[in-house]
Order: structure tokens, then sequence, then C-alpha cells
């Protein structure tokens, strides 16, 4: 499964490099620098949280991306990513084949995690509006509108322009 995502990320032009991780962060066997993201696979816990933090980068505008390391500031542009990682990583997992559960796994999201997938799903979730300012994907009304594809496809897997 790490393989799959790996390719993945290099297929969209996410940074990743494996490398021992020697401190504690948020996300076991994970961390950001400099717009890449640090994989230490013999403490990553959950492959699904890689998705989701190659989801951190993959929303933020470029000059930002390269910006992002270790713990990202509590700020409404972090907020926002938040909800756009969600809901660009449960669409990762469509694309991919893989089950939302990778990502929205039982010891992430408060508990939250089944509520998440229900509402992706039903192409409800939070992110999906930002996503679509993004110019990524279309929500269902706007898909409709404009003869596209729904959420969860995405028309650009990485954000190019900066809207903030």
């Amino acid at each position: 499964m790490v393989a799959v995502i790996l390719r993945f990320l290099q297929t969209i032009g996410i940074k990743y490099s494996l490398e021992k991780i020697e401190n504690e962060h948020f996300l076991p066997g994970l961390m950001l620098k400099n717009g890449s993201i640090l994989i230490d696979l013999d403490k990553l816990k959950y492959p699904g949280d890689l998705l989701h933090e190659a989801g951190h980068l993959a929303c933020t505008p470029p000059a930002i991306r390269t910006e992002m390391t270790g713990v990202l500031p509590n700020c409404d542009l972090v907020n926002g990513g938040e909800m756009m990682a969600m809901a660009w990583s449960f669409a990762a997992c469509k694309h991919l084949g893989m089950d939302p559960g990778v990502v929205f796994h039982e010891h992430g999201y408060k508990n939250d995690s089944a509520m998440l997938i229900a509402a992706y799903e039903k192409g409800l979730g939070p992110g999906i509006p930002l996503l679509q300012w993004q110019q990524m994907c279309y929500d269902s009304a706007n898909a409709e509108i404009q003869s596209k594809r729904p959420f969860p496809y995405m028309y650009q897997w990485v954000c190019t322009v900066n809207r903030y």
C-alpha cells in the first residue's frame, strides 16, 4: 500500500524522502520539511496518514508549500487546509482504489471517521468547497452545471495558483 501511495505522490509531484526521524511528531513516522514529506517507514503506523499529509502539501499554493515545516501553525490558512487535506485524501483513496478507511482509520479524526466517510461518499464532506475554490474539483451542483464529473473526481491534484 505504501508503495502505491509513493508512486502516486511521485506522479503528481509531491516531494518526499525516506529517512529516519529521530524526534516524535504529530503523526508517527511522518514530518513535513520545506514542502516535502519525510517518511520513516519503521515508525509509520498508518499508511493513510501519508496521504493526509500529502493533501496538506497538495492543497497549498507553491510559494507557501515550500515553507511548510514541522507542526503547522494554528491559522485560517492551515485550518482551511486541514479540511482540504481530508477531502483530498478521500479523493486520492478513491482514485487509487483504496478503501477510505485507510485514511479515515479508527485512531484518527476524533472518532468521526465513519461520519466523514459517509459525508464524502455523498459529496458533502468538509473541504470540498475549498477544493472547488482552488479549481481542483467540482461539487455535485457545479459539476452538473458545468457538465463535469463531481468530487471525488479531481481535475487537478496539486494547487498551482495562490487564491488566498
